[in-house]
């Protein structure tokens, strides 16, 4: 059996109980500490959750010489400094998407994971699920075809609050790094990054973007398109059109995934799954296999898929006139 790692959370809240919900699933983990700002929180989350340890500030959580693995889901703004704060304490971090507010922040996260030689990943859950794995296996068979175009999306009504960090700019609030980052990820995974951006956003009372279209090129004369919004209840996927046929690949809230193949010619061929945990325990699971293996990054969201991300992300923001007054 491979060696049990200590994990440890850092802020916990929904999204921190969904990935613990999906560390549970594993055998190779150890729920050891919970760190956050607030210690009566630490402590319900670590009673909720059976963790060992919990505290009340990030500091005394990573100080913590047994803990190994730390996750991170703290608001978008504070990724760059928690992460850095991790990997000083050389404790290796997944990191919840968005990696940080800009490519800038990307970059020194990503060198001082390298200079302390500690292990950091981006958690991007999308290129672990074994349907969105399927459909990248159809496409590099070749039977589809050539990509002609894609068109990728993910929106939901969310009840406005302007503290909450959905639409709170100072947090990175707006629907482009919450969900439309999504349609990014799966764009830049099955077509690459794109030449040409061009996009279009509406911005809510409280000054962050709530909806927004983009558009992208590329120089062989593929396109795409994107969409997220917080003001609409729509669909999750990407439909994917081919010279052979088209590929639709489909989610729920609840993670559930589905793959519809329509090839010229052929049936039509349906993959269906809903994962126990989410799908997040393959996230966790890819981290203690890299430091099984002595790795740094992971081959699946390696760290230069993490920076493409970021500069596309920068560049859909510049060209939107999206602005975060915290870092930009």
């Amino acid at each position: 059996m491979n060696k049990k790692y200590k994990w440890g959370i850092l802020a916990p809240g929904k999204m921190s109980a969904k990935f613990t919900k999906a560390l549970q699933l594993l055998e190779n983990v150890e729920l050891y500490s919970v760190g956050s700002r607030d210690l009566k929180r630490a402590k319900a989350f670590a009673e909720e959750f059976g963790f060992k340890k919990y505290y009340g500030t990030y500091e005394e959580l990573v100080s913590d010489p047994e803990l190994e693995i730390v996750y991170i889901a703290s608001p978008h703004s504070y990724h760059h400094d928690h992460s850095i704060l991790c990997l000083k304490h050389k404790k290796a971090v997944i990191c919840e998407k968005a990696f940080a507010l800009n490519s800038h922040e990307a970059k020194e996260m990503i060198d001082e994971a390298s200079k302390q030689k500690v292990f950091l990943m981006e958690a991007l859950w999308p290129p672990f699920q074994p349907i969105y794995r399927k459909t990248k296996e159809i496409l590099n068979e070749g039977k589809p075809g050539k990509i002609l175009h894609m068109h990728a999306y993910f929106s939901f009504q969310a009840p406005y609050d302007p503290l909450d960090r959905k639409f709170n700019l100072n947090l990175g609030g707006g629907s482009l790094l919450d969900i439309g980052i999504y349609a990014v990820i799966d764009t830049l995974y099955f077509m690459g990054v794109p030449s040409e951006i061009l996009a279009k956003a509406s911005f809510g009372e409280s000054g962050a973007e709530d909806t927004i279209s983009i558009i992208f090129g590329y120089e062989d004369g593929r396109t795409a398109t994107i969409f997220s919004s917080f003001r609409t209840a729509g669909r999750i996927g990407c439909d994917i059109y081919c010279e052979n046929g088209n590929l639709f690949f489909s989610r729920e809230r609840d993670m559930s995934q589905r793959l519809k193949v329509a090839l010229n010619g052929k049936e039509i061929e349906e993959y269906s799954l809903l994962p126990d945990g989410m799908g997040y325990q393959f996230e966790a699971s890819e981290v203690m296999k890299c430091l099984d293996e002595g790795k740094l990054q992971s081959d699946i969201v390696p760290h230069s898929f993490s920076i493409n991300l970021m500069n596309t992300l920068d560049r859909i923001r510049k060209t939107a006139g999206i602005v975060f007054p915290v870092k930009d």
